[in-house]
């Protein structure tokens, strides 16, 4: 026999007045009578077929990574960035994103609109000294960006991150105040140019990117390859190997020099929004007032990408956790077989397993974010981070199209661009063999690098 409380619970979705029209046509007691006779399963199935799902999508929890709430400690101050930019990614990037996609480019009015959130004074100060809690701030921005687009994400953390740091850490007082402003502002918008065709890397050790001092100049020859932001930026930073010294230098090539050209990379199946470069330098004259002056040879260049390689191990985890949210909506919504999706076991598992992923990985990178704003973090701290959450964000995206069956592969769902922004993740930074590597030197005393 039926439950009272299901057959009750089952009548207070009735309506009423279109129970009154049945009742018209056919023999409603019998039917009536019918019902009470069936068992809980069947009275279930049966709200399901007449009422779109048995029970109402409303009333289902809403889908949230943040499943143990760890992202409650936040100051207020952190909790207002981190919405600003939930607001504009979904009110100003997400209308457009797979447009941009389809086009492989870059939205460049969107700068506009990204300016009036003034998001890099929430991690650099004027002289460009970094706020107390810069590490965890820029990661929120990470992670609410990569959420819906991780192209967004790349675009600012090259230019906030490792164009900005750059010059913070290798400019002189004068370099500092002509850029720094006008990149706080976004009213010039850098590049950074490390990596290189035939290196990335071992391009600590085997740059081909060469400088030369000839008069009150340095003239530049060589190429950059995977350069984000270069078909467009005001300016990249290039490093170079000095041919006299071989100490790496680095110079603020402004756009328009002569002897410098870029070619937009075409063909990506990852970070498609992102426009990266392929830069050649053919004799590049750049004066000795452009080059940074404060750079110490590559332990300036290697400080720049620990500084921001913490940022990349928010950018698996807002990945992880933005395709785990899609997946967990569509399970709560999808029908097959009579029933949403989400019923069924091995869905569950699916998203269990997901959120298990995304709640270790955001544990993981905001220990990370307190270690490098109390200056504790190594080389190693960030490389496990960056291991760890690469890792993971691709198992976890690869569940969440899986949890989507064949719609998993459609643009419009979401999570097929989420699917191939991490495969990028997962090889930039430093390869994730390269970055165990570190963390295993750290670990055992002995270097395995060839």
């Amino acid at each position: 026999m039926t439950n009272p409380a299901t057959l009750q619970a089952m009548l207070a979705h009735l309506d009423l007045g279109a129970l009154e029209r049945l009742g018209q046509k056919v023999d409603l007691p019998g039917l009536l009578s019918s019902v009470s006779q069936l068992n809980d399963g069947q009275l279930k199935q049966l709200a399901r077929t007449l009422g779109g799902g048995g029970g109402r999508t409303a009333d289902l929890p809403a889908p949230d990574g943040d499943f143990y709430g760890q992202l409650d400690r936040l100051t207020p101050e952190q909790r207002e960035v981190r919405q600003q930019v939930r607001t504009f990614m979904t009110d100003q990037v997400r209308p457009i994103m797979n447009v941009y996609w389809n086009r492989d480019e870059f939205p460049q009015q969107m700068i506009a609109e990204l300016r009036k959130l003034d998001l890099v004074r929430r991690v650099w100060n004027e002289d460009g000294t970094r706020k107390p809690d810069a590490t965890l701030v820029e990661g929120l921005i990470t992670l609410e960006a990569c959420r819906v687009d991780v192209s967004t994400a790349v675009f600012f953390g090259v230019h906030a991150g490792l164009a900005f740091a750059s010059i913070a850490l290798g400019g002189s007082e004068e370099q500092k105040a002509e850029w720094l402003p006008k990149m706080l502002d976004l009213e010039a918008i850098g590049a950074f140019g490390l990596t290189e065709p035939e290196g990335g890397s071992q391009v600590s050790q085997g740059m081909r990117t060469t400088c030369r001092r000839d008069g009150d100049s340095w003239v530049l020859n060589g190429e950059k390859y995977w350069i984000g932001n270069s078909p467009f930026s005001d300016f990249t930073v290039v490093w170079a190997r000095d041919e006299e010294s071989s100490e790496v230098r680095g110079f603020i090539v402004r756009a328009g020099t002569a002897g410098y050209r870029v070619e937009k990379i075409e063909g990506k199946t990852a970070l498609r929004i992102v426009e990266n470069g392929h830069v050649f330098l053919e004799d590049c004259r750049v004066p000795e007032s452009d080059r940074l002056q404060a750079v110490r040879g590559w332990r300036t260049t290697a400080e720049v990408l620990r500084l921001t390689r913490a940022g990349v191990a928010w950018q698996g985890v807002g990945c992880a956790l933005g395709a785990y949210e899609l997946a967990l909506g569509y399970a709560q919504t999808r029908e097959q077989f009579g029933k949403r999706i989400g019923e069924f076991q091995l869905i569950q598992n699916h998203l269990v397993h997901m959120l298990g992923n995304v709640t270790s990985m955001l544990a993981l990178v905001l220990r990370l974010s307190d270690m490098a704003d109390a200056g504790e973090m190594k080389d190693e701290h960030a490389s496990l981070a960056k291991v760890v959450t690469a890792a993971r964000c691709r198992e976890t995206v690869a569940l969440a199209r899986e949890t989507f069956g064949g719609n998993g592969i459609l643009l419009q769902n979401g999570v097929a661009k989420h699917f191939a922004d991490t495969e990028a993740i997962y090889s930039y930074e430093g390869t994730n063999e390269i970055n165990t590597l570190v963390v295993g030197r750290a670990i055992t005393g002995f270097s395995a690098f060839v």
